[in-house]
């Protein structure tokens, strides 16, 4: 098993398998990507991305809610943890050579002043990648798409409403939508490109109903997954890995922010590297 294939193991251990699907797709994009520290995880929730993910603990990691950061704090995947809102940020100017913020925008209803408090603590010349669902995040799933195409379009509709509801998404937007409010925030779309296919967006749909037992597993436990063996996730692996390497694939070849070529329907989710004007 090479490195890359192993990240998908390291987050199917301790995630639903629709999730560590997603994650370690998204983990594998940072292996080709500069993290020149000071990092700061913007959203860092429970710390497992960052501890299955990089093989160093960041510098700082934040998060409005208290409970994910206390579980953060037990991965020791961060050198320095805080609670607080992305619109204001408990840092100076410019003090920061990285942010990341791995699929979290997307459920911030006011997403600008973020973007605009990122700029202020990146340095000049600093590096800022996030992910986010795109446009196809709704138009790939099954149900929906079933309900089009016998007719029931506004049912369709209501399903994609609802499903988005549950994923708490505020903003499933495209390229062009993003790249408007880095540049008014004084960041520079560096380049992007969609993952996630539209197999894997089906497994990701599903994956949220048939993961329920998972979901009574963490309340009970505090764990997804209570058994992390090999001989128990034999199946889930198997029937996962081919999603995972379908969606690198998409990835490639990186595309340019001013390459219009790259079809952003391709993925359900849009990856972007973005830049502070220096």
């Amino acid at each position: 098993m090479n490195p890359a294939d192993d990240l998908l193991w390291r987050h199917l251990q301790d995630l639903p398998a629709f999730r560590g699907l997603l994650r370690a797709v998204e983990a594998r994009f940072y292996a080709d990507l500069p993290l020149t520290s000071p990092v700061l995880d913007l959203g860092c929730g429970d710390g497992h991305f960052a501890a299955a993910t990089f093989g160093r603990p960041l510098e700082a990691g934040i998060d409005p809610w208290w409970k994910p950061l206390l579980e953060a704090q037990g991965r020791s995947a961060y050198r320095q943890l805080s609670q607080s809102e992305g619109a204001r940020l408990p840092y100076p100017d410019d003090c920061f050579a990285t942010v990341l913020s791995n699929s979290v925008l997307e459920h911030i209803p006011q997403v600008q002043p973020v973007l605009e408090e990122i700029a202020r603590v990146l340095r000049p010349g600093g590096w800022f990648y996030f992910c986010v669902p795109g446009p196809a995040f709704l138009s790939h799933l099954s149900v929906g798409r079933g309900l089009d195409r016998v007719g029931l379009r506004s049912l369709g509709e209501l399903y994609r409403r609802f499903f988005n509801r549950i994923s708490r998404h505020y903003h499933c937007d495209g390229v062009e939508v993003w790249q408007g409010r880095l540049e008014a925030s004084g960041l520079r779309l560096i380049r992007w490109w969609p993952y996630f296919s539209r197999r894997a967006m089906v497994g990701l749909e599903w994956g949220h109903y048939l993961g329920l037992p998972a979901w009574v597993c963490k309340m009970l436990t505090g764990r997804w997954v209570v058994w992390p063996s090999r001989f128990n996730l034999v199946c889930t692996d198997r029937l996962v890995r081919p999603l995972y390497q379908e969606s690198l694939g998409l990835a490639l070849p990186l595309v340019s922010a001013a390459d219009g070529e790259r079809d952003e329907a391709a993925g359900g989710c849009l990856f972007f590297v973005a830049r502070k004007e220096g």
